[in-house]
């Protein structure tokens, strides 16, 4: 039984995530049979005075090979990577979707304001022709919530999204088009037009349809054929139930129940809190999974917390998130 109240989590102060740190890891390593077998490989048990960084992440990729769970019973819904067809997918068996929703709710709304002020537009081609999409299900109840007539997902459908997008901008609207990226590119070579009330968020993914391009690349594009001073960025995966936010240049923020590290490429087991190396993430809206994950993303965290993507580690697969940065 977790030894408090869940959503406190989403009240979190600075103060307070060491100690929720402490709680979540003895509850996973005595409740979670892969993370505890981890640990103990590693030699580590609860002590009760670890830090953020001395406590043991989880590799990211155990979720293609293991079913990665906290707690009694299986819960019968996840959450799937795009991956490729030549990969194993990730699947992040999610015992309560009501704590994704509210996680994703209260960071929108930290960092965007009121959902109910925008109208949200969806453009996720790839992601909506599958099933157990995290990345779906969150704008799909944001468009939900934001209740805007025009509010919804566009598919190919890139001539009624342009005909909106000039409506919503004579209105003066408040709008949020928020796009894998290859589909934006798409979108932005057909019908560059001036957007002066529309937030553009690109969530990564080129899926092969494209050239790779840097982020940097993909941004002055963007930036060019709508007129706008930066492209937005949302940073998440399939196996966490939090996300970050950049509001320009790729530098990204946590909400305050998750916190980036870094881990030296030389030395696997050198965790630093702010740095250049391999990306390690608390999330601890995983409660009931895994909340410390040691991810395959490079990257460095500035010592306000914030962080950058360069991009992922050579062995590593191609995921439908990944986007190279330089």
């Amino acid at each position: 039984m977790l030894p408090f109240d869940v959503n406190n989590i989403f009240a979190t102060r600075p103060g307070d995530f060491t100690d929720l740190c402490r709680h979540i890891y003895a509850y996973q390593y005595w409740n979670n049979p892969v993370y505890r077998q981890w640990c103990s490989l590693l030699g580590e048990a609860p002590r009760g005075n670890e830090t953020p960084a001395t406590i043991p992440a989880l590799p990211i990729g155990l979720f293609k090979t293991h079913r990665i769970y906290t707690g009694e019973g299986h819960p019968d819904r996840y959450f799937e990577s795009s991956g490729t067809t030549q990969t194993a997918n990730s699947r992040h068996w999610v015992k309560d979707p009501d704590l994704y929703r509210k996680s994703f709710f209260t960071t929108f709304e930290q960092f965007y304001g009121p959902v109910g002020d925008w109208c949200i537009l969806g453009l996720l081609p790839a992601y909506l022709e599958r099933q157990h999409s995290s990345l779906v299900m969150m704008v799909d109840e944001l468009i939900k919530a934001c209740g805007h007539p025009d509010a919804g997902f566009y598919l190919y459908d890139h001539a009624k999204l342009a005909t909106v997008l000039a409506s919503l901008e004579q209105q003066k609207q408040q709008t949020l088009l928020i796009g894998v990226t290859f589909a934006l590119l798409d979108f932005a070579s057909a019908y560059p037009m001036p957007l002066s009330h529309t937030t553009i968020m690109e969530t990564g993914g080129m899926k092969g349809r494209r050239q790779e391009l840097t982020r940097a690349a993909v941004h002055e594009e963007l930036m060019r054929a709508w007129g706008v001073h930066s492209i937005h960025s949302e940073y998440g995966m399939t196996e966490l139930l939090s996300q970050a936010y950049s509001a320009g240049n790729g530098r990204f923020y946590c909400p305050p129940w998750m916190r980036v590290l870094v881990r030296d490429e030389e030395d696997p087991r050198l965790i630093h809190t702010s740095g250049r190396g391999i990306l390690q993430v608390i999330d601890l809206a995983n409660v009931h999974s895994c909340s410390f994950l040691a991810t395959e993303d490079v990257g460095i965290v500035y010592e306000d917390g914030s962080f950058e993507v360069w991009g992922r580690l050579d062995h590593s697969d191609i995921r439908g998130c990944s986007l190279l940065v330089v």
